[in-house]
């Protein structure tokens, strides 16, 4: 699928981005991928990066914004796989410029929909997070409406071969503003500032999320959420893992936040299905044969999670050790 395409990255300079354009350049053989971004510095300071300076003869970089739906229709033209990743996604300062969340993360999906149903582009994914399911914050609220977006793009792509859907999972070890480069920062001071000693997340690496994409697009028929299986870390044990010799202050939950975070609601568990690595949330029009797509989508039949399942980080049967932690952090080098 992904050899001899042509791919678009919304975002594409962020540390998911990066990560996912090396890996297709290692794996495959696109015929072109289009860096779609903003801000030139980035795209500059990419450019100049390995492995992707030495890839000038397929790589594009498009300034644009998504806000931009005449900039992305160009930016797509013969593109057959988009992977929606631009968002503004730091609660507070989404909390503290609400439109400006909407207009890039709820408008910019509803734009790069329309850019795709225009250009003839075949497979798309958008990124999602767990502040999505059950939002209490405006970051959340936001992407959760860019999900039922895409989800519900597939109701209108008439007689075209396009396929949307989603994936949603949990937060990305390392990536910029994650709180193990934080705390990493902080060591120097001797105090690390903990929101509360019972906060738990899901914790995926940047590689995991892009092999995860990667895998989605192979088993997508078009309109389905897909969470993978993920462990959990207590905030405890990031501190233990990242700067033992620091001493632990608490400082109270932040506006929009949360002690745990959840995936899969009780109540979207009604229209949930089971996979050995992943989870699939149903979209509620009926697109295409359930039974057949629990059948044939993955390496074992998909079956309907129980009545009052819930996949939520303070109740998740895999917990991550600060050893554990610990690796992890030295691979993405942020220990």
């Amino acid at each position: 699928m992904f050899s001899n395409s042509n791919i678009l990255i919304t975002g594409g300079t962020g540390s998911f981005g990066k990560r996912f354009v090396a890996t297709l350049l290692e794996r495959y053989q696109p015929r072109k991928i289009v860096i779609y971004s903003r801000d030139e510095l980035k795209q500059f300071e990419m450019s100049n990066m390995a492995p992707f300076a030495e890839h000038d003869d397929l790589l594009r970089y498009f300034i644009g914004d998504v806000r931009d739906l005449p900039r992305l229709e160009r930016a797509m033209e013969g593109i057959d796989l988009v992977v929606h990743a631009a968002a503004l996604k730091q609660v507070p300062a989404a909390e503290y410029n609400p439109f400006e969340a909407v207009k890039t993360n709820v408008i910019g999906g509803q734009n790069v929909i329309d850019a795709c149903l225009a250009s003839g582009v075949k497979r798309i994914i958008a990124l999602s997070t767990d502040k999505a399911a059950a939002p209490i914050n405006l970051y959340g609220a936001t992407k959760l409406c860019s999900d039922k977006l895409f989800v519900a793009a597939n109701n209108h792509r008439g007689a075209r071969d396009i396929r949307f859907s989603v994936v949603r999972y949990g937060n990305v070890l390392g990536s910029r503003g994650s709180v193990f480069p934080y705390f990493a920062q902080r060591r120097t001071s001797g105090v690390l500032p903990v929101t509360d000693e019972r906060m738990t997340r899901f914790s995926i690496t940047l590689q995991q999320g892009v092999d995860f994409v990667l895998d989605c697009f192979q088993r997508m028929w078009g309109g389905e959420l897909f969470v993978p299986k993920i462990p959990s870390y207590r905030i405890l044990d990031v501190a233990a893992a990242v700067a033992p010799d620091c001493r632990v202050e608490l400082v109270g939950i932040r506006p929009g936040e949360k002690l745990h975070e959840e995936m899969i609601t009780d109540t979207d568990a009604l229209n949930t299905v089971e996979f050995d690595d992943y989870y699939v949330i149903l979209p509620s029009a009926h697109l295409w044969d359930v039974e057949d797509f629990c059948s044939t989508s993955g390496t074992q039949p998909g079956r309907r999670v129980p009545f009052g399942f819930r996949y939520n980080s303070g109740d998740n049967p895999r917990f991550l050790s600060a050893e554990e932690l610990r690796t992890l952090a030295a691979t993405e080098r942020y220990a």
